[in-house]
């Protein structure tokens, strides 16, 4: 039986992380293509991965939903460092290479946007992205974030340091953007 949906999108729907995805999570964060992205450089086992589900899928200070597009697991989206008193988060997300190019990611983030600003009173959203991952810097713009900064060779990954762009995105711009 199908978990129950979150939130809906045009393509995709998305559901809480239950125990049960734990391997297509683990399957897919230590795919390079996706780990890369990440900003992840070590990999992750079964113990890590519940770790993870633990810690950051079960915090208060986070939402993360599985991305679904017709009953198969795609991604993930979510925020987290929700600091609730400044009314702020992080949004991150990851798709399976498979299902690159196919608007989930796009139709996911718009969701989750809307979600925190009219469900959740945030006020700001912010997004790492590194230099390499242009889909990803492009997909942020076209929901409204705007770049805010670069935090340069802030990680090592491939052998090299990577620069990081931060975007952000504030409630009273994104409601102008949607009316």
């Amino acid at each position: 039986m199908p978990e129950p949906v979150f939130l809906s999108g045009d393509c995709v729907a998305l559901r809480p992380i239950e125990e049960d995805d734990l391997e297509f999570l683990q399957q897919h964060v230590n795919d390079p293509r996706v780990w890369r992205a990440i900003g992840r450089s070590k990999p992750l086992n079964r113990v890590q991965e519940r770790a993870f589900f633990e810690d950051v899928v079960c915090s208060e200070e986070s939402i993360q939903l599985l991305i679904v597009a017709e009953s198969t697991p795609v991604g993930t989206v979510g925020l987290k460092s929700i600091d609730w008193p400044s009314n702020r988060a992080e949004l991150g997300y990851w798709i399976a290479p498979d299902h690159w190019r196919s608007g989930y990611a796009s139709d996911a983030v718009e969701r989750v946007v809307a979600y925190a600003f009219d469900q959740l009173g945030l006020h700001r959203i912010a997004a790492r992205v590194f230099a390499f991952n242009e889909p990803s810097r492009r997909l942020l713009e076209s929901v409204g974030f705007t770049q805010e900064g670069v935090h340069r060779d802030v990680e090592f990954i491939d052998g090299e340091y990577q620069d990081a762009y931060w975007y952000g995105l504030l409630e009273d711009e994104w409601r102008s953007e949607t009316d």
